[in-house]
């Protein structure tokens, strides 16, 4: 059955049927549980199948995660993920990929995978954890730990200066590109429904806390005390407008962006850029996901989602194409062909 013509009220599934009876080891506090609880939430919601979804990870914390979800898994090896991912979408299109990784697994040692899954748009889903360091080895810095912070590896500070998953991802020609906290499940579970419907890689960024070796990496964004003003919620359609007062907006100056206040200087709200999603030029969407505090605010929910032919769709096409011209329908057709002689 192709999932994208399932009517969802016939299969009736309930996030109780994507519960795995496995016992949940992240640390308490740590921002995975509610990644996992709003993952469990879209699934039912997707019309497909259960036993059409796989969980691919590679190792990491967040990479416990196919344990976690009563559906098909792959635990993979170390930055390995991508791969596996896909070849399991290339050998059955018709499942629903989800990649599970974190800001090591994926741009560190596998990077290269990364780029080139989503340089492809290979059909599939890839949720990245960016906790700002690596967790399961115990508090090393990851690509992307901000420049100068202490870890076990960086005792006098960090000189790398850190990846930005969103213009990495826009850089390697992402197709979707969204960002999301893992402390506002709404926004999360939003977010995640949007890439699912996606068709192509989908990679969603998700600023999440290591209470125990980055506890409050994300605390401009996050805190209650900062975060109006350091959280910038796109929409389509609409003027990129923040702040607690909801006066203060981002307007193109030249070819950079700046923080205005509507009413001040003679700026009102039509000086304030709307967001288009769907802008094929990736220019203005990788200046959207390359701002961060305490400049701009960050970026939050769906900032790049254009439609682009997928490299499974292309390889099946051309599987389809080559089937019906080829003289070799079966094994005989095969060991028959070509050169041949008899042995006496």
């Amino acid at each position: 059955m192709d999932q994208n013509t399932i009517d969802v009220g016939v299969l009736k599934l309930t996030k109780e049927d994507f519960s795995s009876d496995q016992m949940v080891k992240w640390c308490p506090g740590c921002g995975d549980h509610a990644i996992l609880h709003a993952v469990e939430n879209v699934f039912p919601e997707l019309g497909i199948p259960k036993e059409d979804f796989v969980v691919v990870s590679g190792i990491g914390c967040s990479s416990r995660f196919p344990y976690y979800m009563n559906t098909y898994g792959i635990h993979g090896i170390h930055g390995r993920a991508a791969a596996i991912a896909t070849g399991v979408k290339l050998a059955n299109p018709r499942l629903s990929v989800w990649m599970i990784t974190g800001d090591g697994d994926s741009m560190a040692i596998g990077g290269n995978h990364f780029i080139h899954a989503i340089r492809r748009n290979i059909d599939i889903n890839l949720l990245l954890f960016n906790n700002k360091i690596y967790g399961l080895t115990k508090g090393q810095y990851s690509p992307t730990t901000p420049q100068g912070t202490k870890t076990k590896t960086s005792p006098q500070g960090t000189f790398e200066r850190p990846f930005n998953p969103g213009t990495l991802a826009i850089g390697a020609q992402a197709t979707f590109f969204a960002r999301t906290l893992d402390t506002n499940p709404k926004a999360m579970t939003a977010v995640f429904m949007e890439a699912a419907r996606h068709k192509g890689t989908s990679v969603v960024e998700i600023l999440q806390n290591c209470v125990i070796f980055a506890n409050k990496t994300h605390e401009l964004i996050t805190g209650r005390e900062t975060r109006d003003d350091n959280q910038l919620f796109v929409e389509h359609g609409k003027p990129l407008i923040f702040g607690k007062e909801k006066n203060k907006g981002i307007r193109l100056n030249g070819t950079s962006f700046e923080v205005v206040t509507i009413g001040k200087d003679g700026v009102t709200e039509k000086d304030i850029l709307v967001h288009n999603q769907y802008e094929r030029d990736p220019g203005v969407h990788s200046m959207l996901a390359a701002m961060m505090p305490p400049e701009f605010p960050v970026a939050l929910g769906v900032i790049r989602a254009v439609k682009q032919p997928t490299f499974n769709d292309a390889m099946m096409a051309s599987i389809e194409e080559e089937s019906a011209i080829s003289p070799v329908k079966n094994m005989d057709d095969l060991m028959n062909s070509g050169a041949t002689w008899d042995i006496e």
